[in-house]
């Protein structure tokens, strides 16, 4: 019998704050997209971020992107992980400190899983406003699956002055 794969619809988070920071985030997207079992579907303005939880730091780079996927998100995780090290990543110094690429799954499909390895929805993606504008440039109106609200109602509703989501300049396009 064969086995049929099905497409998941996945957000994952873009960052960096070493070197390169948009070549980081570019060639990141490029890696997760060049092994086939994804497709690039959306990508979200970049944007300069301030620090958050560690502030003694640069500032960041972030994006989001939406895929299709046939990889299970244990799978689509290590494949994550094995491109950040890819590119430099070594094991956190810092708790959220600086990072030459970092590269999280927010969303899959509408599911929450829990295991010791991996927590969809991140778990802060709701406190954050380096993920929350991302995602609602691709789609204002996605609903985070445990809170029941908005990407954009969440991110309305952020309330912390000290993150700083500012547009880069010359965007790229990547769609």
């Amino acid at each position: 019998m064969a086995v049929v794969k099905t497409d998941h619809a996945v957000f994952i988070s873009v960052g960096s704050n070493l070197g390169g920071k948009l070549d980081n985030c570019l060639r990141g997207i490029a890696a997760l997209t060049e092994s086939g079992d994804s497709v690039l579907l959306g990508a979200s303005r970049f944007f300069r971020t301030s620090p958050v939880d560690y502030a003694d730091q640069d500032w960041f780079v972030n994006a989001a992107v939406k895929i299709r996927t046939t990889m299970a998100p244990l799978a689509l995780l290590d494949q994550l992980v094995a491109i950040q090290q890819q590119m430099g990543r070594k094991a956190d110094a810092i708790r959220f400190g600086p990072r030459v690429l970092d590269l999280d799954i927010l969303l899959y499909d509408d599911r929450i899983v829990r295991t010791s390895r991996l927590t969809i929805p991140h778990p802060r993606m709701h406190k954050r406003a380096f993920v929350l504008q991302p995602i609602c440039d691709i789609n204002p109106s996605i609903i985070h699956p445990e809170l029941g609200q908005t990407v954009a109602d969440l991110l309305s509703h952020l309330d912390d002055e000290d993150q700083r989501v500012i547009p880069l300049e010359n965007q790229p396009i990547l769609l």
